[in-house]
């Protein structure tokens, strides 16, 4: 239901560089947010609660040799900061689920490079320190197995190169006795399924399919997240400065 609703919105983003897309992104989340917190709150007070709490700052400076003044200025001020809190947290609160869902979508999204047809990828089998023996990859139909199908675990890690046609697969682990599933997609667009599998109860800890991770900026080891956090910081800040927010 949650993607029917975001695809719309967000997908045609997906045709552009990652950087653009997060950066279009944030700013419409800022701009909400920053509409929000000014809708929701009383500005008047906001800014008379800030120069109750600046006030308190200067008079703890005055008089920082009477510890016991200080401390009295220290109690008022922690009050009214408290207030100021209190009201600046009522549109955080509003906006805090939409924001969960969008981020949700972004890491379905934004995180990973897609696993492109007839590209070579690798997916690994991650063990248990100490564990030894052999686990085999079973190739379903349209996946093409370039390395052995049987691998011995090295450094409790076992490895195979495949390569394979668009489509959705799911891939199978044989080890121990059991069968093991993950799931891949196979794309040219920008998708992917959940990389990385935890297996409880055994040996074998996770299954992953080693999709490369997104760096929005080149050269700079951020991922989608990051670089969201550091571009959502300087548009919150100009915006709240343009609109005279407190």
């Amino acid at each position: 239901m949650l993607e029917s609703i975001l695809n719309p919105i967000l997908l045609p983003l997906l045709k552009l560089p990652s950087f653009w897309a997060i950066l279009i992104i944030s700013l419409a989340i800022s701009l909400l947010i920053t509409f929000v917190y000014k809708w929701m709150t009383d500005q008047h007070l906001m800014k008379s609660l800030k120069d109750e709490i600046k006030d308190s700052q200067k008079k703890m400076k005055e008089f920082k040799h009477d510890a016991a003044k200080v401390m009295e200025i220290q109690k008022k001020a922690m009050e009214t900061n408290m207030k100021y809190m209190m009201h600046s947290m009522k549109p955080t609160l509003i906006t805090f689920i939409p924001l969960i869902i969008i981020f949700g979508w972004l890491n379905a999204h934004l995180a990973y490079e897609p696993i492109m047809p007839n590209q070579e990828f690798t997916t690994s089998a991650l063990f248990s320190k100490g564990t030894t023996g052999t686990i085999k990859f079973i190739a379903p139909e349209g996946i093409e197995l370039v390395s052995n199908a049987t691998q011995k675990m090295m450094d409790n890690k076992a490895d195979w190169i495949l390569k394979g046609k668009e489509g959705n697969y799911l891939l199978e682990y044989e080890f121990d006795n059991q069968t093991f599933n993950q799931e891949l997609l196979i794309t040219s667009e920008k998708m992917y399924e959940k990389p990385v599998k935890v297996i409880k109860g055994g040996n074998l800890l996770t299954l992953q399919i080693n999709n490369e991770k997104v760096r929005p900026i080149s050269g700079i080891p951020f991922g989608w997240l990051g670089t969201y956090i550091i571009l959502s910081i300087v548009f919150s800040m100009a915006l709240r400065k343009i609109m005279k927010l407190h």
